[in-house]
């Protein structure tokens, strides 16, 4: 008979994986209930926990590796948050250097298994053997299943809270965001604007320089929904050199949200993405591939919007 996996778990509890991740590792997220509710399933399925499951199969290093560019720096403790056993962590820069690492710890043993934060190198780790989840997605890599987040949802918050507060001419300052595919956020957000009373507009050139011309633009834009808090704190910076008062003249919107929103001044409106369910429910899908499941792409819970005082009303 196949042992139960925690894809099982969830089917027949009607919750998610990061749900069931949570509960059977003890963590906050999931109220007493549903805790008890889970924990009784698995107990009934006669599901064991992965040190177990490790200690059955053999010859598992009981390892999961993660190489992050240093830029991914910030993110690495709310992701980390919801992740449970033992991370193999290493910087790199650039595919190639990742590459290189997920090579010699697949010849080494090093890991069972890798999420990824570069989709680019899933091929060849489908190539040499180590299963793996992508982190943020695409979604749809051959031999590699995604987490997913949800950036519709996302930029549909965002631009409905901006189109209360009046805004009709906002522009998103598009660049290369953690844990996201830049194609899904340019569908993210023409997809949240349809219907909207504006189009919305993309500015692809990620730069402070490029905001500044985008903010002396006539007519101005009164919002900007900017990709990365880099690019956030960049526009706050432009707008202050043109005079422009935040928010008076001109709202900013981060499509993330580091500690860094919270610390400038005015702090950043920004869209919060659940990664410590994203860390959870990467490391429960590579539990099911390890275990000799098909697991497919499975998307996070909604982002919220977290409103603070770079964001009001419009002043045309």
């Amino acid at each position: 008979m196949k042992r139960p996996t925690i894809t099982d778990i969830a089917r027949e509890a009607g919750v998610s994986k990061g749900a069931v991740s949570y509960a059977l590792n003890g963590r906050p997220g999931v109220s007493e209930a549903t805790r008890q509710r889970i924990t009784e399933i698995a107990r009934e399925l006669g599901w064991a926990p992965s040190s177990t499951a490790r200690a059955l199969s053999g010859g598992r290093a009981g390892a999961t590796g993660l190489v992050l560019d240093r830029s991914l720096e910030a993110f690495v403790p709310a992701l980390l948050d919801g992740f449970e056993g033992e991370l193999l962590l290493q910087v790199a820069t650039g595919r190639d250097a990742a590459l290189a690492i997920h090579r010699r710890w697949r010849a080494e043993r090093k890991v069972d298994g890798v999420l990824l934060t570069e989709p680019g190198c899933a091929a060849e780790l489908v190539r040499i053997g180590l299963p793996a989840v992508v982190l943020g997605g695409p979604g749809g890599v051959p031999g590699v299943p995604s987490v997913l987040v949800d950036d519709v949802a996302g930029a549909l918050e965002a631009l409905e809270y901006l189109a209360a507060l009046g805004h009709r001419r906002v522009v998103r300052i598009a660049g290369a965001a953690a844990f996201a595919d830049p194609e899904a956020r340019k569908r993210a957000f023409t997809t949240a604007a349809t219907g909207l009373p504006y189009p919305g507009t993309v500015h692809p050139e990620p730069s402070a320089d490029a905001i500044r011309r985008v903010l002396a633009a006539r007519p101005r834009p009164t919002a900007l929904l900017c990709d990365t808090d880099d690019l956030a704190l960049a526009a706050l910076a432009a707008a202050r050199e043109l005079g422009l008062a935040v928010p008076r003249d001109l709202s900013v919107v981060s499509w993330d949200d580091t500690p860094l929103c919270r610390l400038v001044r005015p702090a950043l409106t920004a869209i919060r993405r659940p990664l410590a369910e994203l860390g959870a429910l990467a490391a429960a899908v590579l539990h099911d591939v390890l275990a000799g499941e098909r697991a497919g792409d499975v998307c996070a819970s909604r982002p919220r919007l977290i409103t603070r005082g770079s964001t009001g009303p419009a002043n045309p």
